[in-house]
């Protein structure tokens, strides 16, 4: 698997450029850095400038990566899709690909910040976020704390944040005790299951974990977002099933919207990307063909 990948990158780096995006490194601050694939005009001569004066006329997505790896290797079909209609922006989460951080802050706020901080780097004032998983907690957060930001949030397979009572469920299902024996694998067939670029920074990554969880009496309650949520899942994740989605809809209220991809996982956006591209560009095509 580790050659498969390693194999796939250089193709995928290639797609993505011929689609117009350029590989970027933006100091959030000194001992901070974040790396993102964004339009190519936008990018600065040097990591602590800000984006040029051309930039891009088109709605800006943002696609925020689950845990599984880093933000190009799991969005690249969604790239390739959407460059033609919107200006497409790939961070990579601290401690994925080339984002680093001197910090000791291990939390999703830290990361929206700093998302939100390179964002702007590069010119940004208005965007939607497209978060899966791990990203979409972080698209949660950045939804509540830069509201002038984010448009609308489309969620996929995730939760607001990773309570115990959701969390203990889940791993019980899996079949494991803790997210790093998923996320994190040791053994050989844990390497099987997952792929293997999550091994780089295996120890902040690890700490990313720890924080992840939060007691349920600790947790931030539902609240009322000012954007419009789209959920869109799908039916067979394992991680947060149908029940658990059904629910959080419920919850969310009449601003939230509801999308299934039959036949699909967690991971839905690379198992069935056609459907779920279809599902995702009728949901942006409602957000913008109306401003």
């Amino acid at each position: 698997m580790v050659n498969v990948v390693a194999a796939l990158k250089p193709v995928i780096h290639w797609l993505v450029k011929l689609a117009g995006l350029s590989s970027q490194t933006v100091e959030i601050e000194p001992g901070t850095v974040m790396h993102f694939w964004a339009p190519k005009e936008t990018k600065p001569k040097n990591p602590t400038q800000t984006a040029g004066n051309k930039k891009p006329n088109k709605p800006a997505i943002v696609l925020a990566h689950p845990f599984a790896g880093d933000g190009i290797l799991m969005w690249f079909p969604q790239v390739l899709a959407l460059t033609s209609q919107y200006s497409v922006y790939v961070p990579d989460f601290i401690f994925f690909g080339g984002s680093t951080t001197s910090r000791p802050d291990r939390s999703a706020e830290f990361q929206a910040e700093c998302l939100v901080r390179g964002l702007r780097k590069l010119g940004v004032e208005k965007c939607t976020v497209v978060g899966l998983s791990y990203g979409g907690m972080v698209g949660f957060k950045m939804a509540a704390m830069y509201p002038e930001l984010v448009e609308a949030l489309v969620a996929s397979c995730t939760v607001i944040e990773m309570k115990e009572s959701i969390a203990k469920p889940s791993q019980k299902n899996l079949g494991i005790s803790q997210w790093s024996e998923l996320l994190l694998p040791e053994t050989v067939e844990g390497v099987k299951f997952l792929f293997t670029v999550l091994f780089s920074n295996r120890k902040e990554k690890a700490e990313l974990l720890e924080a992840l969880v939060v007691r349920d009496e600790d947790a931030t309650n539902i609240t009322s977002y000012p954007q419009r949520i789209h959920l869109l899942w799908g039916d067979d994740d394992k991680i947060f099933n149908l029940d658990l989605v059904q629910n959080f809809k419920e919850q969310l209220g009449e601003n939230a919207t509801l999308h299934l991809v039959k036949d699909a996982g967690h991971l839905t956006q690379l198992e069935r990307p056609f459907a779920y591209n279809t599902h995702l560009k009728r949901i942006l095509s409602s957000i913008y063909d109306s401003q």
